[in-house]
Parts: C-alpha cells; sequence; structure tokens
C-alpha cells in the first residue's frame, strides 16, 4: 500500500489506474482530481526539490 500525497488515504500500488511518476519515483492517488493536483506541482506534496 501506498500513501496519496495528496489526501493521504492508502492506495494499492497494484490496482489504481492513477499515478505519476516524478523524478523518477513513483506516487500513486485515489482519485484522478488528485493526481491532476498532484502533476500541477508534485513538490507541494511531499517530493522534496533538489
Amino acid at each position: 500500500m501506498a500513501k496519496d500525497p495528496v489526501c493521504g488515504m492508502m492506495v494499492d500500488e497494484k490496482t489504481t489506474k492513477f499515478k505519476s511518476v516524478h523524478e523518477g519515483q513513483t506516487f500513486y492517488f485515489c482519485s484522478a482530481s488528485d493526481k491532476a493536483t498532484f502533476d500541477k506541482n508534485p513538490h507541494k506534496y511531499g517530493h522534496p526539490k533538489h
């Protein structure tokens, strides 16, 4: 299980349709809206700036 970085909900990586890869790391989401929110500003949602 992975934590949706936008809402904090636990998501099954094997079954979710919503995921994004940012700087080599995969993030999983419970909904398309959470994925879209993350994609607009991934650094705001727990992905550290390098």
